[in-house]
């Protein structure tokens, strides 16, 4: 479905079920170059399992308008912004990568109107290489190119996530592509990492949350590794959260190289 959100159409999958504001809510929110599509089997399940599923195309990507977050306050924002929209006053969050900088940020603004915070191939600082950073830039198909090999752990998806036979890399990359071809006006790519690059306020964002947070790291993920989230963890403990840790054996892309254990992670927090 479509919603109007701070005057732009904003693309929102509910996994096949009509939206219904009296139920539970999750937003999922997706990383650098992706859309709502990479959480297939997680919001379909959660669709058909009780929830509101708001699985977003962030402002200025593909399905949806607007103007692409340039920070990660400004996504903090969006996400305020589309809760107001859709008329949920609480709602669990769940973010991949930047989405994860994006949910934990909003959750720490929302406070008590956030239930359930869920960070999926997180770290902080979330540092991109220059090279990179400049790659997505100046020459995006070679960007790509780094970024599928770097976040991949397995040829070929699990058949619960894509279908039997998919190839991970090939999909990736004309993801990557119909993403950054959505819009016309501003490098998505570029803008996305510089956002993941420059955020500051992740420590911050962890002292004040008011809800419980799931860490969902990936063992093998050169993009996010889990040692680049064990600070957020510490802060996290020491502010006296309640936290949760499951480490999942493939790479940066949880969703759909681990999608089961992924959604058995999800499911079971959200269900606390």
């Amino acid at each position: 479905m479509h919603v109007q959100v701070n005057g732009a159409p904003i693309y929102c999958y509910t996994g096949g079920k009509a939206f219904d504001a009296a139920k539970p809510t999750v937003v999922f929110i997706h990383g650098v170059l992706n859309d709502h599509s990479v959480w297939a089997l997680q919001t379909r399940y959660m669709a058909n399992h009780g929830w509101n599923v708001l699985a977003i195309d962030l402002p200025g990507h593909c399905r949806s308008g607007g103007d692409a977050p340039a920070s990660v306050e400004q996504g903090a924002d969006f996400i305020a912004a589309l809760l107001d929209a859709v008329g949920v006053q609480r709602a669990a969050l769940v973010g991949h990568s930047w989405g994860s900088l994006i949910a934990m940020e909003g959750a720490a603004r929302l406070k008590d109107r956030i239930s359930h915070l869920v960070l999926v191939g997180t770290a902080f600082p979330m540092k991109v290489s220059p090279a990179l950073i400049d790659a997505s830039l100046n020459n995006p198909e070679q960007a790509m190119r780094m970024v599928n090999v770097f976040s991949r752990s397995t040829l070929a998806a699990p058949p619960s996530a894509l279908g039997p036979g998919t190839w991970v890399f090939g999909a990736g990359m004309a993801l990557g592509r119909r993403v950054l071809r959505s819009n016309p006006a501003v490098n998505v790519f570029h803008r996305g990492f510089v956002a993941c690059d420059t955020y500051r306020g992740g420590e911050a964002a962890m002292a004040q949350l008011t809800c419980p947070v799931l860490f969902a790291l990936g063992a093998q993920d050169q993009m996010t590794s889990p040692k680049a989230a064990q600070g957020l963890i510490g802060a996290a403990r020491t502010a006296g959260k309640t936290v949760q840790v499951t480490h999942l054996p493939v790479g940066h892309n949880q969703m759909t190289e681990a999608p089961e254990e992924t959604l058995f992670a999800l499911r079971d927090f959200l269900a606390q």
